[in-house]
């Protein structure tokens, strides 16, 4: 279908009003207020939904090739289509081979090849020794690079260390291209694990123990001194602990290029209602308490933390042990993609935000972070039609069958979210309707290589 028209109430430049989108090719060509089609122009009406931009979650562990059966492109890009995204962004690593060099690359390429349901763009991997090698990546399409700060818990995807985090930021200086990191460091865990010793594993209070907040605090004070010497481009993701946000700030004050990003398990979440020895809550940094939850919403209003992405970093649920309950045993990390949109929602709505800061956090802010920033993220003309039917006063019990992500491994099992998706549409064809006899189109998403200019 060349031209389309879709009304209803959208959200477009930061206000919900009637409008109608002219669609041409996958393209939104023109947004006018108002109802009116030309006679017997094709039309998809929204009816009670709100048409919002669909999100882009800038970190994703899709763990494909060589990990499939932790997830995949197929069924985490179905998931995200189901949840309202529309652009998801991959992790290097929990692939076999890592996204580190040219042909880890072309393997990362060649495994996503008729499997996506939205579109996915890549970031590589920066690890000790391959600085040479990141601007070949860049050219052959990354979106930037993803470093871990402290052992990454995969043995393909070693640490960096102050030279080599400082390497990688002058290789990438004059790209402009986003290096992200994972900011902790090992020497406040170090310090903190003699004091653990004998403890109960099973408790989720030793494990919260066991990665202090100034572990991520010490990380990014480090991150800004080398943002500044090198005029680099700085992403801190899933930032958990409030204590950075100061850091953060002044960073920001400076001038210096600095992000940073948040996950809804952090927003959404808090250490003192996680049972012990539920580790489906286990992940790196922990998630914190009640109080360090409503820091980081009081950040991520004032513009400290600039965007919501899922760190969706599924695994078999043997590696979640489970039945052992040790936290200090369990896989690290937390399974929500499909998920994030309501997550955040709910939230949100609760503390007075509204549905356009909800948009900027879920996908204007990622897809700028990305490279994306002239055509995902936004309804206006001149940007894909990535749109999303959704209900914000509606609410649904999550529950394992309606998750389209491999193992329905997750803390949210059981909770009511507000915010309920009932189609997607990407590039101007809708890949999910909740109320089709099938949901889900055939795979039609596509691999976004390289930054826009």
């Amino acid at each position: 279908m060349n031209e389309l028209f879709v009304r209803g109430r959208a959200l477009s430049g930061g206000t919900i009003e009637p409008r109608t989108l002219r669609v041409e090719r996958g393209v939104i060509t023109a947004v006018e207020l108002g109802d009116r089609v030309p006679a017997g122009a094709p039309v998809l009406d929204a009816g009670d939904a709100v048409l919002m931009p669909g999100a882009v979650d800038a970190h994703v562990h899709l763990n494909e090739p060589g990990r499939t059966e932790w997830e995949g492109f197929a069924t985490a890009t179905a998931a995200a289509a189901a949840g309202g995204i529309t652009t998801v962004v991959d992790m290097p690593l929990n692939s076999v081979p890592p996204t580190t060099t040219r042909d880890g690359l072309a393997r990362k390429i060649e495994a996503a090849r008729d499997k996506l349901h939205v579109d996915v763009g890549l970031w590589g991997g920066a690890v000790p020794g391959n600085d040479g090698e990141l601007e070949a990546l860049l050219d052959a399409g990354v979106l930037g690079f993803k470093c871990f700060m402290v052992d990454s818990g995969v043995p393909e995807f070693a640490h960096v260390d102050a030279g080599d985090l400082e390497r990688a930021m002058q290789a990438l200086a004059a790209s402009g291209a986003p290096l992200l990191c994972h900011a902790e460091l090992a020497g406040p865990i170090d310090r903190a694990a003699p004091a653990l010793a004998g403890r109960d594993p099973r408790a989720y209070a030793t494990y919260l123990a066991s990665r202090p907040p100034e572990a991520e605090d010490s990380a990014i004070r480090l991150l800004v001194e080398l943002a500044r010497r090198t005029g680099a481009r700085a992403h801190v993701v899933h930032l958990s602990s409030a204590g950075a946000l100061s850091i953060v700030r002044r960073a920001k004050d400076e001038g210096l290029k600095l992000t940073a990003e948040t996950t809804p398990h952090y927003l959404h979440l808090a250490a003192e209602r996680i049972p012990d020895g539920a580790t489906e809550y286990k992940c790196a940094p922990p998630i914190r308490e009640e109080s360090n939850r409503e820091a980081l919403w009081a950040g991520l209003r004032r513009g400290d933390v600039d965007m919501v992405v899922s760190d969706h970093s599924p695994c078999t649920p043997a590696l979640k042990r489970r039945e052992e309950g040790d936290f200090g045993a369990a896989w690290g990390g937390i399974a929500s993609l499909q998920l994030g949109l309501s997550l955040t929602w709910t939230e949100a709505r609760a503390r007075g935000a509204s549905l356009a800061d909800v948009a900027r956090w879920c996908a204007e802010q990622p897809a700028e972070l990305a490279g994306l920033a002239r055509r995902k993220g936004r309804i206006a003309p001149g940007f894909d039609a990535d749109l999303v039917w959704f209900h914000p006063d509606a609410s649904r019990v999550v529950s394992s069958e309606a998750l389209l992500h491999r193992h329905p491994v997750t803390p949210y099992l059981g909770e009511r979210l507000h915010g309920v998706v009932t189609r997607t549409m990407l590039r101007g064809r809708v890949v999910y309707d909740a109320a089709a006899s099938t949901p889900l189109s055939a795979p039609a998403g596509a691999l976004l290589l390289g930054r826009t200019p």
